[in-house]
């Protein structure tokens, strides 16, 4: 499986973004050394890959929490249990990497 953290330049959320997916592939029992980070830096590029901001977690090119809005180079909020947050919650993205090898 392909792993990848998207990201885009100078997002405070980054590194945070990074280690929570290491984690969660970790406690789901994958190879977090497959992980790869990518920064997109244009609406091109953000236009073309389907992203939806920052940090966007990815597994063989599917988004692990599709969005209905439209592509942008911009920064990404997750729904958690009563509010809006900056990364989803460890369970959350347990959850949708686990579905993610489900589907594979």
């Amino acid at each position: 499986m392909d792993y990848e953290l998207r990201t885009i330049p100078g997002c405070p959320n980054s590194g945070p973004a990074l280690e929570l997916f290491r984690q969660a592939l970790a406690a789901e029992g994958r190879d977090a050394g497959d992980l790869l980070v990518r920064e997109v830096t244009s609406e091109a590029e953000a236009e073309a890959l389907n992203f939806h901001g920052s940090p966007s977690f990815i597994v063989n090119g599917q988004d692990l929490f599709p969005a209905l809005s439209a592509p942008a180079l911009s920064c990404r909020v997750y729904a958690s249990e009563d509010t809006m947050a900056r990364l989803p919650s460890t369970g959350l993205l347990r959850a949708a990497v686990r579905g993610s090898a489900a589907e594979a």
